[in-house]
Order: structure tokens, then C-alpha cells, then sequence
């Protein structure tokens, strides 16, 4: 896709304060197969920027899932890389970070959430909480993210919603406000019952689901009439929804903010059951753009200058743009195309000519955004995870943490001519935070040593490094389990003996560390070596 100058871009002169409310920043959480894939694109259906589920607007041809984006997603049916999705809904302007849900992708995941106001949990109505699910709740819990539940699946056989909202209130620690309530499960699913309004929304079934779901609002009283459930079903209806009146438990945005409450909803992503009476209440009780930590001092998004915090690096999202992309959250202020901006880390003047609107791998010149928006910046390796940009007084946001990596591989180029596209493929690879590359101080061939959080990054590497850069290669595990950086006199650190379990390396910015198989190891080298420090981090 060639780049295109946006033309329904907001009045130049809106009002700042008026931008910022209206923005809606989040991130959609879930345990894997819970559906979180199939609620983002039925999202996207009901903000009207695709046409049908799966099927990117203008792009007719195309049927994968608008969210994953990169082949080894659409192969394995999984998301890999963190994805930007932007859509006007009502009067709102909604960014949807599409996070990766499988746990060998975390560290991306949490990237992610460091540009986002809230959070969208997604669970199983058959299974609730699962592990991953609960460490993807612990860092929003860290990050102080309130946390909008979804409870999916509503189509098949269910637990009982008062079981599902026990385990959320036992399990993490928060009050579950249902703000809907499911008429049946499974086959006998039929529609929700809204608390607000006083009735039951019926839905209707399209044809594949790719459509938006015909709704039919009745009371109770007109649902008896309709004579769809018989007297012990619908009076199991009315049982419930007394017992849920009779606890008192009233939805507080307050509490929600503080984390100490969780809107429910419940319903079917898949059928479209429940999806734009939860985007409705979402884009009213959502906060907007929140303050970012800048030391002690919050930066507030109606601060005047602009700034914005770099959290995700990508390269070559589409073929037809072999170059680097870095993914910036606007903090505060006003963002336009031709901004000079201060790179914190360097302290240099970057003149940002290109920005861009992203949605999934496509992107569109833009001439200004807000605080909660996310623009793509072209990147020529200035721009690294973390890093800060500004205009007027200077603003350092803080620094992004790093996972330590677990697992390590030898990685080796199978075609020696593509020494050059090899190299450069790792560094970019290196640069998005995908793997961690470090270099055997005292072996006979210089080959790469990968460190990776989880073991599925050494598959993607492989993926992008054959089909971006046209390199195949072979990797060989290695049974190292940690990594420490090392410090001390130049002398002492070129003392350490060099041992296969041990083994004593560089990394890309020349630092030496010690990859250890286990760590009993670290244990003896940190006692019998006490002036070296071996830091967890680099």
C-alpha cells in the first residue's frame, strides 16, 4: 500500500481539551483461545472500519484477520507481534492495541500496555481465569490499568456467571460489577439482559457471523410473552437478576479507576452477542488519556508542548516498506507533521516530516494527533524501546524494563554470501526487542548466541530472518538458562575462566556477561569472584 495524505483529518484549531476527551487508549488482554482475536475484529465491524469480519475495508480480497498481520500469525492462527488499530466510533477517536496472547510474547505485551489508559480482559465463560490471563492482570495491576471484563463465549456451554464473577473477585482481588447478565448458554443463548435499561437485547444470528447482528430490546415481561423459555427457565431468569439487585453492588468509576472494580459484560464475540452494548458502556466509562510518570512530576496529556514515549520498534510491516517504524504514544499536547522534536536519550533535534497513522501493517501520512493516539515514525536507529521525544521543557519518561532472557540458541547463517543481510536482520530484530544477541568471547567462529524470553521468539526470528531478508539459517539449542552482566576492573572481569557451561561473552553494545547453564553456577562465580557484580540486567 503506498502512502496516502489523510483528508478527514480534525480542525487544526480543535480544542485540546476536547481532543483528549474524546480519545480512548486500551489494550485487549486474554489467555490464549479466549477469543480476545475474534472481539478485536468485532470491534473494528461495529466501528465500521472493516466491512465484514476478517475482511479489511478496500480490501476485498483479503480474508485473514485484520490484527495479525505478519504470516506467521496467519499461519499458526496466533498473535505475535502487538498491533495499532485506530477508528472513529461515535464521537469518540478509539486506539485498540491488539496485544500478543501467547506467553513466549510477554515482554511485548508489556510494552504494549505502557501506552495505554485502560484494559479490555477478555475470559472463557467455560474456563474464567486462566495463568496467563492472571500475569497479564498483575501488570496492568503494577502499571495501575483499570480493567474492563469480557466474558466471551457465551454461545457455548458456560459456568454460571455468578460462579465466573466469584473467581474474579477471589482470584484477583477486585469487586465484579455485571453490567449485563446472559439469557442462556450455549444453544439456549438467546441475548443479555442490560441492568441500566431494564430489558433484554435479542439477537439474531448473520450469516457467518461477518455482519452485525440484528437486535430486538423487549422487557420482561414481553420476553414471557414471546414464550421462548419455558416457566422454571424464565423464572431462573428473574431469580438471578433479583439476586443481583439484592447485593447493592453499584458500578463506581472511581473504584474502577482505583482497580478496585471491574465492569462485566457478558457475551459472544463470535455470533456479535453483547458487542456494541460493551463498546457503548466502554467508551463511556473508559478513562482518557491519563498523566505520564516523568520523575516525580506527572506530565498531564493537556500539557501545551508535546510529548510522546516510544514503545514498540517495527520493521518491515509490508513488503513495500523495507524500513523501521517507531510506534509513539502522544502523551501531551498537540502532535504535528514537520514538529521538531528533542530526542531525549541523544539530546539531538529530530525533524518529523513522515508520521504516520497506523492500522494493522497499513499506514497513512498524518498531519497531527493527540494525546492517546499512537503515530508511526520512520526510524534510521536513533529511536530505540523507551526513549522520549519533546518539545519546550524537557520531559525523560521512565525507561522501559527488560525481561531476562531463558532460554539461548546458537544461530547460523546457512548461506554464507548473505553474510551482509544476516547481520543486518539480527541487528533490526535485535533493535524491535524481539531477541537479545550476544557473541562467544572465546570461540573459533563468531555465530550469534540468541537470548529469548519465551522459545517461539527462536521460531519467528528464524520466520522473518528467511522471509524479510532472504537468509535461511539452522539454530542450535543451548542448554544455558540465565545471563548476567558483568562489572568490575578491566583485569578481574578478563580473569573469569571461560568454560562451556559458563561461557563468557559480548553483547551488542561490547558489554561482557556470563551466559550460565544453571544457577548454582551464578552462586559459586558471584562467591568466588566477590569484586565482579553480575547484574541481572544490562
Amino acid at each position: 500500500m503506498e502512502d496516502l495524505q489523510i483528508t478527514d483529518q480534525p480542525n487544526t484549531d480543535q480544542n485540546l481539551e476536547q481532543a483528549i476527551a474524546r480519545r480512548r487508549t486500551f489494550a485487549i488482554i486474554s489467555h490464549p483461545d479466549a477469543g480476545k482475536t475474534t472481539l478485536t475484529e468485532k470491534l473494528l465491524l461495529y466501528g465500521n472500519a472493516i466491512e465484514l469480519a476478517g475482511n479489511v475495508r478496500a480490501k476485498r480480497n483479503q480474508r485473514s484477520t485484520t490484527s495479525d498481520w505478519m504470516a506467521m500469525e496467519r499461519e499458526r492462527g496466533i498473535s505475535i507481534s502487538s498491533t495499532i488499530l485506530q477508528f472513529p466510533y461515535k464521537d469518540f477517536v478509539i486506539n485498540l492495541l491488539d496485544t500478543p496472547g501467547h506467553q513466549d510474547f510477554s515482554e511485548d505485551t508489556y510494552r504494549t500496555l505502557s501506552a495505554v489508559d485502560s484494559a479490555v480482559m477478555v475470559l472463557d465463560a467455560a474456563k474464567g481465569i486462566e495463568p496467563q490471563t492472571r500475569k497479564l492482570f498483575d501488570v496492568c495491576r503494577q502499571r495501575g490499568i483499570p480493567i474492563f471484563t469480557f466474558i466471551n463465549k457465551m454461545d457455548r456451554p458456560a459456568r454460571h456467571a455468578i460462579e465466573l464473577l466469584d473467581e474474579i473477585e477471589s482470584i484477583l482481588g477486585m469487586q465484579p460489577v455485571p453490567m449485563n447478565w446472559p439469557i442462556g448458554d450455549g444453544d439456549r443463548f438467546q441475548g443479555v439482559y442490560d441492568r441500566q435499561a431494564k430489558g433484554v437485547y435479542l439477537y439474531e444470528r448473520t450469516t457467518r457471523n461477518e455482519k452485525i447482528s440484528p437486535e430486538e430490546f423487549v422487557t420482561l415481561e414481553q420476553l414471557y410473552a414471546k414464550m421462548m423459555f419455558t416457566d422454571m427457565g424464565y423464572r431462573a431468569i428473574e431469580d438471578d437478576i433479583h439476586l443481583l439487585d439484592g447485593l447493592g453492588i453499584s458500578f463506581d468509576p472511581a473504584r474502577v479507576l482505583e482497580m478496585k472494580q471491574t465492569p462485566v459484560f457478558f457475551g459472544s464475540a463470535l455470533t456479535n452477542f453483547g458487542v456494541r452494548l460493551f463498546l457503548d458502556a466502554f467508551i463511556e466509562h473508559a478513562p482518557p488519556p491519563q498523566p505520564y510518570a516523568n520523575g516525580n512530576i506527572p506530565v498531564p496529556p493537556d500539557r501545551p508542548d508535546f510529548s510522546g514515549y516510544v514503545f514498540k520498534i517495527q520493521a518491515n510491516m509490508n513488503p513495500k516498506h523495507r524500513d523501521s517504524v517507531a510506534f509513539v504514544r502522544v502523551c501531551s499536547g498537540r502532535f504535528e507533521r514537520g514538529l521538531n522534536v528533542i530526542h531525549t536519550q541523544s539530546g539531538k533535534s529530530i525533524r518529523l516530516m513522515r508520521p504516520y497513522k497506523l492500522f494493522a501493517n497499513e499506514r497513512e501520512i498524518v498531519d497531527e494527533a493527540f494525546p492517546g493516539d499512537v503515530v508511526g515514525i520512520p526510524n534510521n536507529g536513533i529511536l530505540g524501546i523507551g526513549d522520549t521525544l519533546y518539545v519546550g521543557e524537557p520531559v525523560r519518561f521512565a525507561a522501559m524494563p527488560h525481561f531476562p532472557p531463558e532460554h539461548f540458541a546458537l544461530l547460523k547463517n546457512s548461506d554464507l554470501s548473505k553474510q551482509k543481510q544476516f547481520a543486518k536482520g539480527l541487528h533490526q530484530l535485535e533493535k524491535e526487542g524481539s531477541v537479545q544477541v550476544f557473541y562467544n568471547m572465546n570461540a573459533f567462529k563468531r555465530e550469534p548466541i540468541l537470548a529469548v524470553v519465551g522459545q517461539l521468539q527462536f521460531d519467528v526470528v528464524q520466520a522473518r530472518l528467511e522471509m524479510e531478508y532472504n537468509v535461511p539459517t539452522e539454530l542450535e539449542r543451548l542448554p544455558h538458562t540465565l545471563v548476567r552482566w558483568v562489572e568490575g576492573s578491566e583485569k578481574v572481569v578478563n580473569g573469569l575462566p571461560a568454560r562451556a557451561e559458563a561461557i563468557l561473552a559480548r553483547d551488542s553494545q561490547d558489554r561482557t556477561v556470563v551466559i550460565f547453564t544453571a544457577p548454582y553456577l551464578l552462586k559459586y562465580y558471584s562467591e568466588k569472584y566477590p569484586d565482579v557484580t553480575f547484574k541481572e540486567l544490562g
